[in-house]
């Protein structure tokens, strides 16, 4: 398994976690706290759940960025092997078609 199966295989979690996340969370500020009546005076750390939210919602996001900046290092491109002919240097020559020679200068009418 290449690197870049494992970098995309944790993206594709990340995103999943990061979904769940922005879902549990309300617009208007209420979220998960709302939903257990939470105020701004709630004991037993109900007020920390929407901080818990945010962070990770930043925490997250920022670990989606850089494991879509190091899965693009981590692609191989060392493949020389292009599928169009004409990206490829090497055979630019051969691609080039041939001009006839003996091209008419003057085009007959026909009347």
């Amino acid at each position: 398994m290449s690197s870049f199966s494992i970098f995309l295989a944790l993206i594709l979690i990340v995103c999943f976690l990061l979904v769940l996340v922005i879902m549990v969370q309300n617009p208007k500020g209420g979220g998960l706290s709302s939903s257990f009546g939470g105020d701004s005076q709630q004991i037993g750390g109900v007020k920390k759940t929407t901080d818990f939210l945010d962070k990770s919602t930043w925490v997250l996001s920022s670990l989606l960025l850089i494991l879509i900046l190091l899965s693009n290092i981590a692609l191989d491109n060392r493949n020389t092997n292009s599928e169009s002919k004409l990206l490829d240097s090497s055979s630019f020559e051969e691609t080039i078609p041939e001009l006839p020679q003996d091209i008419p200068l003057e085009i007959p009418v026909q009347e």
